[in-house]
């Protein structure tokens, strides 16, 4: 019996494993020669159809297993030469072998930032609010940079912000339900905010921590400081929105407490244009005016801070120009929408 070896080249040899005087038979590719079959193989060759019999199957499993084996060993020995000439590609290995909070000892300052980033770009919020908690937990931390100031903002007022919004749509739905006297879906409605209440509670609680313990105490300048005691008191006003009674009214009032002492440190160390003063003012007249229920008070300081920038227009800097005039519109804006609402009010009988 002849051994028949479909093969496409290249393949290394022609030969008959039982008739070696014999040249095998290349059904598929019978114009080819034998020059070209004969050639040595390339570094990925492609598959090998082998016809087996009882006289070359093992033969050619065994050249298959050397041929792939001794690649095999090729490539593993270059990517542990190269392991040790770059270690830092073990830190995407590590990435990719394990979960996201496996490996944090190994990550720098500046990789957690990388990785917030990433973070942003994905809409993942919840990862980034941690590598930056990771970065304030570590021994050697001690104030945030501008950069890093604003991505920490940014992760955990959209990780708040969502269930913010999540509570609000859900108590709409519930009061809906309660005006209707459907009183089986409302009390259903209620227990799935109560959840959410939960969820709020517990992020904002780990805020506070974070702020109290670690980023007001290391504020290295008057920015940092004004900064965190507006994301305090922002805090506050987010667990007077949804708190009652007793609760409400000591949530208002740490607000309050953290508001004024940042706008005490902001009216002498900052300038009326400077975007952490602007926005210190445009959360304080909300507060005011969604907490508080002051229209005055709201209107009085959102004015104040407003005609003080415009004012002051002419010193602001280019680096700060795009941030200020944005807040000012914010500003401007709100005193639009709340005089409107008070002159309505007045001549509604």
């Amino acid at each position: 019996m002849v051994s028949i070896w479909m093969v496409t080249p290249p393949f290394p040899s022609l030969k008959s494993k039982r008739n070696p005087g014999r040249t095998l038979k290349v059904p598929r590719f019978p114009s080819l020669p034998v020059t070209y079959l004969n050639r040595a193989p390339e570094p990925f060759p492609p598959p090998v159809y082998i016809k087996k019999t009882r006289e070359n199957s093992t033969a050619a499993t065994a050249e298959l297993r050397n041929r792939w084996s001794g690649k095999l060993h090729k490539n593993l020995s270059f990517l542990l030469l190269l392991l040790l000439l770059s270690p830092s590609l073990l830190l995407p290995l590590s990435f990719f072998a394990s979960s996201p909070m496996e490996f944090d000892e190994f990550l720098t300052r500046k990789q957690y930032v990388c990785l917030a980033k990433l973070a942003e770009k994905a809409d993942r919020y919840e990862e980034m609010a941690r590598w930056m908690e990771k970065i304030i937990r570590k021994p050697c931390f001690k104030d945030f940079t501008a950069e890093e100031r604003c991505l920490f903002a940014v992760a955990y007022k959209n990780v708040v912000g969502s269930r913010r919004s999540s509570w609000w749509a859900i108590f709409s739905m519930e009061h809906k339900e309660e005006s209707r006297r459907n009183e089986a879906d409302a009390a259903i409605i209620k227990r799935y905010r109560v959840r959410i209440e939960a969820e709020l509670s517990s992020i904002i609680e780990g805020v506070l921590g974070l702020l109290d313990s670690h980023l007001i105490p290391s504020a290295g300048s008057a920015e940092s400081k004004v900064f965190y005691l507006k994301l305090k008191g922002d805090c506050y006003r987010y667990i007077a929105e949804f708190r009652a009674w007793e609760e409400r009214r000591q949530a208002a009032k740490d607000a309050a407490a953290a508001y004024y002492a940042a706008q005490g440190i902001a009216h002498v160390d900052l300038g009326p244009t400077h975007p952490v003063r602007l926005e210190l003012e445009l959360n304080f007249s909300e507060f005011f005016h969604d907490i508080m229920n002051s229209l005055d008070m709201a209107c009085s300081i959102a004015d104040k801070a407003f005609k003080s920038a415009l004012d002051d227009l002419d010193n602001l800097g280019m680096d700060f120009y795009k941030d200020s005039t944005l807040i000012m519109q914010l500003l401007r804006d709100n005193l639009t929408l709340w005089k409107a609402g008070a002159q309505r009010q007045t001549v509604e009988p």
